[in-house]
């Protein structure tokens, strides 16, 4: 009976030994496939695990503030470039927000913007003079070691034809590059340059995206549809500008789909009557872009719901009929 409890008693520590090491050994299978999950996504999963208490947590503090660029003018539409922080109220959800962290003017801040051709049959006419105008405009608006840009062209696909880049050279190389012909899938290019481009970028602070569209708005090929591309340039926190090339002289279904993706952008949508025209837009594009702010704000009851949140920025002087143009909201981050 003693040798027994005694081969009993050796045998007990063994057999835990071996229980940890097996639990070692298989661990990280599990580990290994949970984590990137964590990394890649907003935490939607409940886990006691330290490692994705910690990921939420720094996850959290990034997007419980808000930041968002906007444009003042007057009743005549001129910029108005030089009010404080103290002269705007911001509402979340038509509630004042708890705290406006970070102000800045826009012509402090680094740009990024993206150049989305419509590469189509349906632009065919003017599309080497809307080709110099853009080029004009890069060579303008991006300053270098400080600014970048991409190129996009697209028909039935999207294709970069110039990476991110300060380089003007290779962004004329870039617009150059664009040759007309196909169908139109302008949804599917404006959801990939949010979603790839701009919202992949590094960044190492503050900086404000744009996106310059130029289409008819007729798509007929995308595999997303309108909303989901306007969605995705509001998560990626983009302002669309649309320049039309509609020649028709009359207002087409695809000229009110450019105004709806500016609009709910904090853009404005242009509509050049003749291809001179175009170099004015890009012109008015660039002095925009030199005329906005940017601010941060703390929502007052910030929660990790998924919904689209409002936001609401208007100045406090009511007397002078400010008028104040950004994007319409945002969504939060699910928990």
């Amino acid at each position: 009976m003693r040798v027994f409890r005694s081969t009993l008693l050796l045998l007990g520590p063994i057999l835990a030994l071996s229980g940890w090491l097996f639990a070692q050994n298989t661990a990280p299978t599990t580990s290994g496939a949970d984590q990137p999950a964590t990394a890649v996504r907003p935490p939607s999963q409940g886990s006691g695990a330290p490692a994705t208490d910690d990921a939420a947590a720094t996850i959290i503090k990034t997007v419980n503030e808000v930041n968002v660029v906007f444009t003042v003018t007057d009743k005549h539409g001129h910029y108005i470039r030089d009010l404080k922080k103290d002269d705007f109220k911001v509402l979340d959800d038509s509630r004042p927000v708890a705290q406006i962290s970070a102000f800045h003017t826009e012509s402090d801040l680094p740009l990024q913007v993206g150049l989305l051709v419509d590469a189509s049959n349906s632009v065919r006419d003017r599309f080497k003079f809307e080709q110099e105008s853009a080029i004009e405009f890069l060579n303008q608006t991006i300053r270098p070691k400080y600014d970048k840009a991409f190129v996009v062209g697209f028909d039935v696909t999207p294709e970069v034809t110039q990476d991110f880049t300060d380089n003007t050279e290779d962004l004329s190389h870039g617009v150059r590059m664009l040759r007309p012909g196909g169908g139109t899938a302008m949804y599917d290019a404006l959801y990939f340059a949010c979603r790839d481009k701009l919202l992949k970028s590094g960044q190492g602070g503050p900086v404000r995206r744009a996106i310059i569209l130029l289409s008819d708005g007729e798509d007929n090929q995308s595999h997303v549809t309108r909303e989901e591309a306007i969605e995705m340039a509001e998560r990626a926190e983009v302002i669309v500008y649309t320049i039309s090339t509609n020649v028709t002289g009359t207002t087409q279904r695809g000229d009110k789909v450019l105004v709806r993706i500016a609009d709910a952008t904090g853009g404005r949508a242009f509509f050049p009557f003749q291809a001179t025209d175009v170099a004015n837009a890009f012109a008015q594009i660039q002095d925009e872009l030199r005329s906005q702010y940017a601010l941060a704000y703390k929502p007052a009851n910030f929660q990790t719901d998924g919904r689209f949140h409002t936001i609401e920025i208007s100045a406090l002087d009511t007397k002078k009929n400010f008028k104040v143009r950004s994007r319409h909201g945002y969504y939060a981050p699910r928990q």
